[in-house]
């Protein structure tokens, strides 16, 4: 247990700030009920729950996955449209918090009784996602507001379960910047067995052990992560290894989904295959890039700088973008360029984004019953599309010239190298590429 309490004994984060931290992530959580209020009174109508705004899966896998009859996923039986096709972690929370609800069968009280449930748990790791940040944030530990107020996070911390992969990959991030490399390496693993996306924090931490020549960090931390993966998956992959496929293949297959750029190339009529080859490529080619511009940079990038990007390209070249995917990218902006202004721009556009997402949705799921035959959503949910890729993308941009240029870097013009860099912190570089690059760490 020392390595867990070592997390959260630095003195940056006093416990005033980490009590009022706290305080605000109560207030966001209390307008996220808020926001969904309608169908916590209604219901969740098929159409109506998009118009309010107020769709989630957790309400919505309930009564379709077989959790309301207590099946727990990967063993219900069920035919394979209604299996969940989801990884393993997040199946097991999905089935466990099933498991509680009193009852048998799906009725309007026990699905809502899953939704509140499974909100609460979010609600915590909110607190904890920003407790975490706080202490990673070091003497910048305020910057933590943004994350308990974000509005990315009050609209979509009850659309899905992604706030058990943030939670760990932060926590996984937090661990090795207080060198305790085994523990970093095995929450980020559990956090790939909940989502993909923290199994690619280990790129970040790839290229900066190969600019210090501490490759043996690198080796520790990824080898404790696909341990503690397997032991997650090996289990399923065994006893129900079609079901456990299902997520893989069927993020592989699926057709171009909502607010990607793959939407622009439908028309083209190219499968969803076609479309993963093409997403894999141009995000194997970014991150390729961005480990050049790791290793070539005249000062070694920070931690969450190399994070953001790399998570920034998956999304941005992947074929879904789900409205709840900028909860991964939150606390990792927070730590590589805390930016109220930029940061206030960048949400109110994922708010504009998130209203047309479910109003373009409430349209089609009611057959044109709402706003008829007016092209009037599908030309606003478009410049939703657009402006947050490119919002994204400029944050991205940004972010490169922080790295090309440190003296502009807001946190180490404050006289910190890298919160996060943990093991390697004031190192000498031993391995960079290009002339101009120097050994000062």
């Amino acid at each position: 247990m020392q390595p867990v309490k070592d997390l959260f004994n630095a003195r940056e984060a006093t416990r005033p700030v980490i009590i009022g931290l706290l305080i605000l992530t109560v207030i966001g959580a209390v307008i996220a009920v808020l926001s969904k209020q309608w169908c916590r009174i209604n219901g969740w109508p098929d159409a109506e729950q998009h118009l309010h705004m107020c769709y989630s899966d957790f309400s919505q896998l309930f009564g379709t996955r077989g959790m309301a009859d207590k099946l727990f996923p990967y063993f219900t039986g069920l035919p394979a449209e209604q299996a969940l096709e989801y990884p393993v972690l997040l199946a097991i929370m999905a089935g466990l918090t099933a498991m509680v609800i009193p009852g048998m069968g799906f009725s309007p009280e026990r699905q809502l009784a899953y939704f509140d449930l499974n909100s609460a748990l979010s609600f915590i790791c909110w607190a904890v996602v920003v407790i975490a940040v706080a202490y990673a944030a070091k003497h910048r530990s305020r910057d933590a507001i943004m994350v308990a107020l974000a509005p990315g996070i009050i609209l979509t911390s009850q659309l899905n379960w992604d706030l058990w992969a943030v939670m760990l990959a932060m926590l996984g991030l937090l661990a090795f910047s207080r060198k305790h490399i085994v523990l970093a390496g095995v929450l980020l693993g559990l956090g790939a067995a909940a989502k993909l996306y923290p199994f690619f924090l280990f790129g970040a931490i790839l290229v900066l052990c190969l600019r210090t020549g501490r490759m043996r960090h690198f080796w520790v931390s990824l080898t404790s992560g696909v341990v503690a993966w397997l032991t997650i998956n090996v289990p399923f992959m065994i006893t129900a290894f079609d079901e456990w496929s299902r997520f893989y293949t069927f993020s592989g297959d699926r057709p171009a989904g909502n607010s990607s750029m793959w939407l622009a190339f439908v028309w083209t009529g190219m499968d969803g295959s076609t479309m993963s080859y093409l997403s894999n490529g141009l995000f194997g080619l970014a991150c390729l890039g961005i480990a050049y511009l790791g290793l070539t940079a005249k000062r070694r990038p920070r931690m969450a700088q190399l994070a953001f990007l790399i998570v920034a390209a998956f999304l941005l070249f992947g074929k879904v973008y789900s409205p709840q995917f900028v909860m991964w990218l939150i606390p990792l902006y927070v730590l590589a360029r805390p930016k109220w202004r930029e940061f206030l721009l960048w949400q109110a556009i994922e708010v504009f984004h998130w209203v047309f997402v479910w109003l373009w949705s409430a349209k089609y799921v009611s057959n044109m019953e709402y706003f008829g035959g007016s092209w009037t959503i599908e030309i606003l949910y478009g410049i939703g599309i657009v402006a947050h890729m490119a919002m994204l993308s400029y944050i991205c941009i940004k972010i490169i010239g922080d790295i090309r240029n440190p003296e502009q870097d807001l946190v180490r013009a404050e006289g910190i190298d890298d919160p996060l860099a943990g093991p390697l912190e004031n190192l000498p570089d031993s391995f960079v590429l290009g002339a101009k690059a120097t050994t000062k760490a």
